[in-house]
């Protein structure tokens, strides 16, 4: 698409516009670099390695939905290795306590005073592993951490280091001894990604990896304020009115569909808040860098919206019982609202 600054619709300057092109193009060759060198460890999940670089640009977090075995634990440690930063594997189960995650304090008896023991929580990248087999006042644990990026200890408040990322996982086909995620939690979290399995030849390449002596390791491309950098350029990536109307379309017809013609009034019990419309022209800003443009498109938008909404939607009992997914409803928005 050539972006036609003459028209009314795009109200910034041609040389604005062409400003952010050239500096989203360079950030796009370091992604580039970044993306082939997650792929020497990751087989087969291009969409899953791009949605969470752009999860890390636009500064959100991922809720990856997947069975076991899919190499989530390998996947953020090779993006840590690839940004130089410090990340953790924190395994949920039913016993974990918030100190557990978050800290605590601790007595020393050669000091004769309490001092502050840190959690794994804080890194910069965090794996939170089965997420939904801890109780909520763990998961919860994590909210103030995910959304004010600080946590508080016995009335003591840490900032977190930057950049930080909590990539949570949960299993869909086991649901014994797991705690259903508060709405509260979940929409903490900018992406849900859906991880399928490899292809039959993406496999093998996965076994031939796995099964040679030497170890494949990644190569670092980035330095944590080199992606402080991208995440703050990523807010200056041009969003036209056009596209604010239409991110807001999509998000208001899963409240009104009536006033879009959407028949959807038995299927979703509860739409979308204010934080998906965010969240949609964050991550589609990400996108646009990645692909090496200073300005969003409704292509952009379309990328992500079916990762930002698909756990914001809740759907009725008839709906679930008529297995409609929220990915089909979705589907029908983006066929029904009209992009610009």
């Amino acid at each position: 698409m050539v972006l036609d600054t003459n028209n009314e619709k795009f109200a910034t300057s041609d040389e604005k516009i062409q400003e952010l092109t050239e500096i989203s193009q360079k950030y796009s060759k370091i992604i580039s670099r970044a993306i082939l060198e997650t792929e020497k460890n990751i087989i087969g999940q291009e969409d899953v390695v791009k949605k969470i670089l752009i999860s890390i640009i636009s500064d959100g977090h991922v809720l990856l939905e997947s069975v076991p075995g899919l190499a989530k634990t390998l996947l953020i440690k090779t993006m840590a290795d690839i940004f130089s930063v410090r990340n953790v594997r924190i395994q949920f189960t039913p016993d974990l306590l918030p100190a557990d995650i978050l800290g605590t304090k601790i007595y020393k008896n050669n000091s004769n005073s309490f001092e502050i023991q840190k959690g794994p929580i804080f890194h910069n990248f965090v794996l939170a592993d089965e997420i939904n087999r801890a109780p909520p006042k763990v998961q919860s644990a994590l909210l103030e951490s995910m959304q004010e990026k600080q946590v508080s200890i016995h009335g003591e408040t840490f900032q977190l280091e930057k950049p930080f990322l909590v990539l949570a996982t949960q299993n869909p086909i086991e649901n014994e001894g797991t705690y259903k995620l508060p709405e509260a939690q979940v929409d903490r979290f900018a992406l849900k990604i859906l991880i399928d399995y490899p292809t039959k030849e993406n496999e093998i390449k996965i076994i031939e990896n796995n099964t040679i002596e030497t170890e494949i390791k990644a190569e670092s491309i980035l330095k944590p304020t080199q992606i402080l950098e991208m995440q703050e350029f990523n807010s200056k990536i041009y969003a036209d009115k056009i596209i604010l109307k239409y991110v807001a379309s999509i998000v208001d017809s899963t409240r009104n569909p009536d006033n879009y013609e959407l028949d959807l009034e038995n299927i979703i019990e509860f739409g979308a808040s204010p934080r998906a419309s965010i969240w949609l022209i964050k991550t589609a800003k990400a996108n646009a860098l990645i692909n090496g443009r200073g300005y969003v498109i409704s292509e952009d938008i379309k990328e992500v919206a079916h990762d930002v909404l698909r756990h914001r939607l809740i759907l009725t009992f008839e709906a679930e019982a008529d297995e409609i997914t929220t990915d089909k409803v979705i589907d029908m928005i983006l066929d029904k609202i009209p992009s610009p």
